[in-house]
């Protein structure tokens, strides 16, 4: 060793020693410190990859939403199509064949909407949840508690776990 570099290193020691760390304290802080960044970014990194994971899992789940809400106003006008057939057009036999093929036309929807996690809402008869149904309209009525939906105008339906549609409805109210 030069002599230029043996005083640097007396300096060095000196000082660490005024400072009062020796040398070796000092780089086993240094390796602490340095462990302990590593150690964060690794659950940095986990966590990025979870929130990924998640994001990938979420985008299958709920890639159709958007052709979901599209098909419900179908789902929607077939139960209106039906709800107007009067009964002696469904007897009849001229147009009963018909009738029994938009029933069963209503019976496949419904089978398609439930194997891709399609539900629909409940509603008539329960308390109006402001996260599943929309009140449209007070109805007076001595029957049923206020807050108790008693009228369905459109339902509802969940894609798995998130609201596709409110049900619009009508409440009940005390009579005037």
């Amino acid at each position: 060793m030069s002599e230029d570099e043996l005083k640097t290193e007396a300096a060095d020691t000196a000082a660490g020693e005024e400072a009062g760390q020796d040398p070796l304290d000092a780089l086993r802080n240094e390796l602490e410190e340095a462990r302990q960044q590593v150690l964060y970014a690794q659950a940095e990194t986990q966590n990025v990859r979870r929130r990924l994971e998640k994001d990938a899992q979420d985008a299958r789940a709920y890639a159709a939403t958007s052709f979901a809400r599209d098909i419900l106003s179908v789902a929607d006008n077939l139960s209106r199509a039906l709800d107007v057939i009067p009964q002696a057009m469904r007897e009849e036999d001229a147009t009963k064949p018909l009738v029994v093929g938009l029933e069963a036309t209503q019976r496949e929807l419904m089978a398609v909407f439930e194997r891709n996690g399609i539900t629909r809402i409940a509603a008539i008869g329960l308390p109006l949840d402001p996260n599943q149904h929309q009140a449209m309209v007070e109805i007076p009525s001595n029957e049923a508690e206020p807050g108790t939906i008693i009228q369905e105008m459109q339902a509802g339906y969940m894609i798995k776990d998130r609201l596709l549609r409110p049900a619009l409805v009508g409440v009940a109210k005390k009579p005037d």
